[in-house]
């Protein structure tokens, strides 16, 4: 299932700094369907695109949400800086 929207990077400091994007809430049950059967220890396989950069990763489960990680290859190649927002297409699907 593909899923499309808007949403600001954000910052998690942890012992190291990572950049997400919040899955908006409103679409949180759906992705959960979709994902039934494909989820591992809580995380949904997904095939992300930002401008013209296409990668796969694992949605990470946050206080009932889903963030998408963004590694650094990913932003420095779209040029995205935390606080900024982005459009992001997302299919839940297992990597081929």
């Amino acid at each position: 299932m593909a899923f499309e929207f808007t949403g600001e990077v954000i910052e998690w400091r942890g012992p190291a700094p990572y950049y997400f994007v919040r899955v908006p809430d409103e679409l949180t049950d759906a992705v959960k369907d979709a994902a039934k059967g494909l989820e591992y220890w809580g995380q949904v396989p997904v095939l992300v695109t930002i401008g013209d950069t296409e990668f796969w990763t694992a949605l990470f489960p946050k206080d009932g949400a889903y963030l998408v990680p963004l590694r650094v290859a990913i932003r420095r190649a779209e040029g995205v800086e935390d606080g900024e927002d982005v459009a992001v297409s997302m299919q839940v699907t297992r990597r081929r």
